[in-house]
């Protein structure tokens, strides 16, 4: 059975929580891989119209980051920027592209089974249960800031720092991945790190083994928490039977700080 899989992608809430200078193209990638292909894909994202009147380089860069989105197989809403002054005479700006994500998700799900949402924002909720009451599998993927409750309504939720060349790694040719830490034994400081692999039926989880000496990050407690996030190289140990470990680990919260 060939799942019909739609990708919604609420633009600002991604650039502004950790996934600027995503790659759509890799979405779309994703979102055909196994027995999924892609139906639809839509990208909401925000324009001031004022300012690409007045400033032609901003115009320039837009425009073209709209093209690579359509070249991608992305269509485009744009919602514009309203400015505003409040009660208390403060000026407000608000290009909210909610409600059109919703709508356009509720209208387009009729003929979707799997539905891939990239957003962190809670207002969510109501529609990945709208969208599960119709039939349709909701998968969340989002970078930081992103609600728990929106994590637990989704079918599944994957940090998007984890998807290979999602948000590509400066050196990521040089062999670096990224993962989050599981069995962590604090103790004897060893655990296994869990990454992912881009299949030919889609995304692989895998494990290695890793040892806190083998890191510099501040605290080997952070290796608790399976919500953190590393960036790690995978190399064969000659210590260890050239066995492969998780070398140079970093955290991605402490390399953005």
């Amino acid at each position: 059975m060939t799942l019909k899989t739609g990708i919604y992608v609420d633009a600002e809430n991604i650039r502004l929580c950790g996934g600027y200078g995503m790659r759509y193209d890799v979405l779309v990638d994703l979102a055909n891989r196994g027995n999924s292909i892609m139906l639809r894909a839509n990208c909401y994202l925000a324009e001031n119209g004022e300012r690409t009147r007045e400033d032609r380089e901003y115009r320039v860069k837009l425009y073209r980051y709209h093209d690579i989105l359509r070249q991608c197989g992305f269509k485009v809403i744009k919602k514009f920027v309203k400015h505003f002054v409040d009660d208390e005479g403060i000026l407000t700006t608000k290009a909210n592209a909610d409600m059109d994500l919703a709508i356009d998700a509720l209208l387009q799900a009729r003929n979707l089974d799997r539905i891939i949402l990239l957003t962190g924002d809670g207002d969510f909720i109501r529609l990945v249960q709208a969208l599960q009451n119709m039939g349709c599998r909701v998968e969340v993927i989002a970078f930081n800031n992103v609600s728990n409750e929106l994590k637990e309504e989704a079918d599944s939720f994957l940090s998007g720092f984890l998807i290979p060349g999602l948000l590509p790694l400066q050196d990521e040719r040089d062999g670096w991945h990224r993962g989050f830490p599981m069995n962590y034994n604090g103790e004897r400081g060893f655990g296994f790190m869990r990454y992912y692999s881009l299949q030919n039926h889609g995304l692989r989880a895998e494990s290695v083994f890793f040892h806190c000496s083998k890191s510099n990050v501040s605290s080997d407690g952070l290796f608790l928490d399976s919500n953190n996030i590393f960036e790690f190289k995978i190399v064969a140990n000659p210590d260890n039977n050239n066995k492969t470990e998780a070398m140079n680990i970093r955290s991605i919260d402490e390399i953005q700080s």
